[in-house]
């Protein structure tokens, strides 16, 4: 395998070396005068982004450099990954305008920056958005770039050669980092870099949905179980292009280790679970090499290692995994986006180990969570945590979570804000948002959360009525009752998310000073009656059957959590309305539950 990038830039992205550090640090000093305040901080995240990016005034349309508009065409597909359907895509024999707009992109760029113009029309592009530095990539009104649907065009053009698994670039799958297909818009190691849209018919097409070019039937979405097809080699499966032998790319362990690390049977074969293992085998991250004959589907938009980040105006959908994925990254700014994509793992906005990020405006309707704020996962730490983001004015519908911390969070998360949020639930009746606020992990993806601010928050349908039961290890007990982590509650805060899926569960996780302030949820009316929510809440701290690490390990509770000044409404479960377990300092001050005004302290 060889690879083009340069040793400088290596060293900026596979390692968090001095240079982020010091940058971490400075920015840290710049907070601390909003110490006491923890709303202060708040609003000094978002005077950094008072002066926008500045790119010089020089347009580069992509007519100029040979691009041509395509016919659309009807085909059957996948709407959702839950319904078969029609879907409109280009036309068989469409013009590539790929070509051209990465020559828009590399002109701008020589030329010291400039903005690279899509005009109104549809644009089939045979390959990635990848983005250089003081370039400003802009959607007119009416215009949608259409993604092809061919996982070859994005192993084509990556800066590490990998033979027969393609070109690939530097990523981060599910919190561990890879060689991989490129993601449709991308960029490592860049500056002063936007994509932004006129409005939201502005449009950016995964085509997740849409059958694969090479006739095979499968689409993005196959690659996950939901959506595969009977037979056929997915994600959840073993590979047959991954060694049956762990020993063959970390012969250091000795078999010992080998089996602590994947556990028994074939299952670690399968790519998802390839990965984390390969993290936990030490294996260096250019030598966890996937792309074609593989099946870890790329995220839509993603920026590693980049400064000064502009995300606006757009709509974006059918994609085939996370949508918005900054790595990495220093001042990232999403605002007046809106995200449909209802797939598989379809997240809206997933910073990881990102500093100073402010998510504004922006509508979410999507196939998981709609933000997911993350860190890495088993050993791949390196970039630390995902520090001082603002999150405001948003309306968030169906998805798993709303607000998520997690699950990968090895990293650590902390001082994250969010005001003015309504959780709209418009599809309540038949695809309901699970959870408002959401934090998930486990024994094996650790990490801290310390100082997440929540308030003004409305949940004007409530949430998810029924529940989604924890499933917990075998022999795990938490006494008689078995908590509805999954979904039905307003906040969730589980500490043992998934157990199963993680054979190593050795970092225990710390959770503290969570505050919730002013939250109005109302009912909805169902068959049998009008409610709101499954609980209030349910809070499971660490669950000590879980973890498999050195004995005496502290697993710490829970601590200082709070709730003032909310109306949650009728939760379904009104006599038993939340769900706590190893917690210390959970406080309800002026809590309307059914009616009544609840203020306590729970230790439990």
């Amino acid at each position: 395998m060889s690879k083009a990038v340069p040793q400088s830039l290596q060293r900026r992205t596979l390692l968090k070396g001095a240079a982020t550090a010091g940058a971490l640090a400075a920015v840290g000093a710049a907070f601390g005068a909003a110490a006491r305040d923890p709303w202060a901080r708040a609003q000094e995240i978002q005077r950094r982004f008072a002066a926008p990016l500045a790119f010089p005034q020089r347009d580069f349309p992509i007519t100029a450099f040979g691009a041509r508009p395509c016919e659309l065409v009807k085909v059957l597909g996948y709407p959702t990954i839950r319904k078969k359907g029609e879907l409109e895509t280009q036309a068989a024999g469409a013009h590539d305008s790929h070509p051209a707009l990465r020559a828009a992109i590399a002109a701008a760029h020589k030329a010291g920056g400039g903005r690279v113009l899509v005009p109104a029309g549809n644009w089939y592009l045979k390959g990635p958005i990848t983005l250089l530095s003081n370039v400003h990539v802009h959607l007119q009104a009416g215009a949608q770039v259409l993604f092809s649907a061919n996982p070859a065009d994005y192993a084509r053009d990556g800066d590490y050669d990998c033979g027969k698994n393609g070109k690939l670039v530097l990523t981060r799958w599910q919190g561990n980092d890879c060689l991989n297909f490129s993601p449709m818009v991308y960029a490592c190691g860049q500056k002063n870099i936007a994509i932004t849209g006129e409005d939201w018919t502005s449009i950016l097409n995964g085509q997740a949905g849409v059958p694969f070019e090479d006739g095979s039937g499968n689409c993005w979405w196959g690659m996950n179980p939901k959506g595969a097809l009977p037979g056929a080699v997915h994600q959840g499966v073993p590979n047959p292009a991954n060694p049956d032998s762990l020993a063959q790319v970390a012969p250091q362990l000795d078999q010992q280790a080998r089996d602590r690390i994947h556990g028994p049977g074939a299952a670690w074969r399968a790519d998802a679970n390839y990965l984390p293992v390969l993290s936990e085998a030490g294996v260096a991250p250019e030598k966890r090499v996937f792309g074609l004959g593989h099946t870890l589907r790329p995220s839509m938009i993603q920026f590693v290692d980049c400064t000064d980040v502009l995300m606006q105006g757009y709509l974006v959908v059918n994609t085939p995994m996370w949508i918005h994925h900054p790595l990495n990254s220093r001042n990232v700014h999403i605002k007046r986006v809106r995200m449909d994509s209802i797939g598989p793992n379809s997240d809206g906005i997933d910073p990881e180990s990102c500093d100073t990020v402010l998510v504004e405006g922006c509508e979410f309707n999507t196939g998981d969570d709609c933000m997911a704020i993350k860190s890495g996962k088993n050993r791949d730490t390196q970039f630390g945590p995902t520090r001082n983001m603002l999150v405001q004015n948003c309306v968030m519908n169906s998805g798993h979570g709303g607000i998520t911390l997690g699950s990968e969070m090895a990293g650590g998360i902390e001082h994250i804000y969010a005001q003015n949020i309504e959780f709209r639930n418009a599809h309540w009746a038949t695809d309901p948002l699970w959870t408002a606020i959401r934090l998930k992990t486990n024994m094996n993806r650790g990490g801290y959360l310390r100082h997440l601010y929540v308030r003004d928050i409305t949940l004007p349908n409530g949430v998810q009525t029924t529940p989604r039961p924890y499933k917990p290890l075998p022999g795990t007990r938490l006494g008689d009752k078995l908590p509805s982590t999954g979904g039905g509650a307003v906040l969730t805060i589980d500490c043992d998310y998934a157990p199963s899926d993680d054979i190593v569960r050795t970092r225990p996780p710390a959770v503290s000073d969570v505050h919730i302030s002013r939250v109005r949820a109302s009912n909805v009316n169902g068959a049998d009656g009008a409610y709101s929510c499954h609980q209030i809440m349910v809070v499971l701290g660490p669950v000590a059957g879980s973890f498999n690490g050195p004995a005496g390990t502290p697993l710490l509770p829970l601590a200082d959590i709070s709730i003032t000044d909310a109306d949650f409404g009728t939760p379904r479960n009104a006599a038993d309305p939340w769900f706590v377990y190893n917690v210390k300092r959970l406080k309800l001050v002026n809590v309307r539950i059914a009616g009544k005004i609840i203020n306590t302290e729970i230790n439990a």
